[in-house]
């Protein structure tokens, strides 16, 4: 991992501003999608393909300016995006805004710390202790009682974020990240159009004006020109800063809710979001210790 000194130089006040703007992007695709299911008359699969093949559109067209690059990777790591899209647009039939968003960003950081942990990686007591707060505020979330988030839709929001995890886990170490994601994109496109031809043909597929147009914001300025703003800031940032900086879009989502679709923040929603969203930021902060070499613990048997 490159250190400090690597990181190219930007003013404190343009990088503030390009991830600012990366965060408010990433917080509109909840928006979006959730304006698009509830007020809309466009369905999950035709959303979910419209926001896909926008965002390539969008994103090839910006490679294509670049002199010299080209669009890079591969099925594998598209059919993970496809599975991230799809999911997300069948969760938000059910789920509100803010309540997806903190799911999934639980679920991409889960992900990748628990991949971590299957390489070996160690915990520190700090990290534990954030794993035990995080834990017991989705407990408190999920739990029956007062209101909590329909399973079904946790489900798939959880399933978004797990597929989102591997996307972000199979991008790392990039040389070219945005050549990578058009390839990426333009790949799932293909697979987000057989999903919305398989809603076609089962007589479950419908669209309208407004759904087309949330759908092109979704995919062509929120995701294609949204990750565009979030590359050029992240050569800037530390690993650790980007990863908390994330955590910020659940809340930014939340508050849109309130103010877009009227949604309602529970204190339960609010202590639940406190609890995950400030363990999972003891993970991060506190750095994975490595795993220890091979005979650390005494000779193999």
């Amino acid at each position: 991992m490159p250190g400090a000194t690597s990181r190219p130089l930007m003013s404190p006040l343009r990088l503030a501003a390009l991830s600012a703007l990366a965060m408010l992007a990433f917080a509109c695709n909840s928006l979006l999608c959730r304006l698009a299911l509830t007020q809309t008359g466009v369905d999950a699969a035709s959303f979910a393909a419209i926001r896909l093949v926008s965002g390539a559109a969008v994103l090839w067209l910006i490679v294509r300016l670049r002199r010299g690059a080209r669009a890079g990777g591969d099925w594998r790591s598209a059919t993970a995006l496809f599975a991230y899209a799809a999911t997300f647009s069948y969760a938000y039939a059910s789920l509100t805004a803010a309540t997806g968003a903190l799911l999934l960003f639980s679920a991409v950081q889960a992900t990748m710390i628990g991949y971590g942990l299957w390489r070996g990686e160690r915990l520190r007591p700090g990290q534990l202790a954030g794993v035990a707060l995080a834990v017991g505020g989705l407990a408190a979330l999920l739990a029956p009682g007062l209101a909590p988030p329909p399973a079904g839709g946790a489900l798939l929001m959880v399933a978004a974020g797990a597929a989102w995890g591997i996307y972000s886990l199979r991008g790392r170490g990039a040389l070219d990240p945005l050549g990578v994601t058009a390839g990426n994109f333009g790949r799932a496109a293909w697979l987000a159009l057989a999903l919305a031809l398989g809603a076609l043909a089962a007589g479950s597929a419908r669209w309208d004006g407004p759904g087309l147009v949330y759908g092109v914001l979704s995919g062509a300025v929120a995701s294609g020109l949204g990750y565009i703003v979030w590359y050029a800031a992240l050569p800037a940032l530390r690993a650790t800063s980007a990863a908390i900086m994330q955590l910020s879009v659940p809340v930014l989502t939340a508050l849109g809710g309130a103010w877009l679709l009227q949604e309602v923040m529970t204190p339960r929603f609010v202590l639940s979001s406190l609890a995950i969203l400030g363990g999972i930021a003891l993970v991060v902060w506190h750095k994975a210790q490595p795993a220890p070499p091979p005979g650390a613990h005494g000779p193999a048997r």
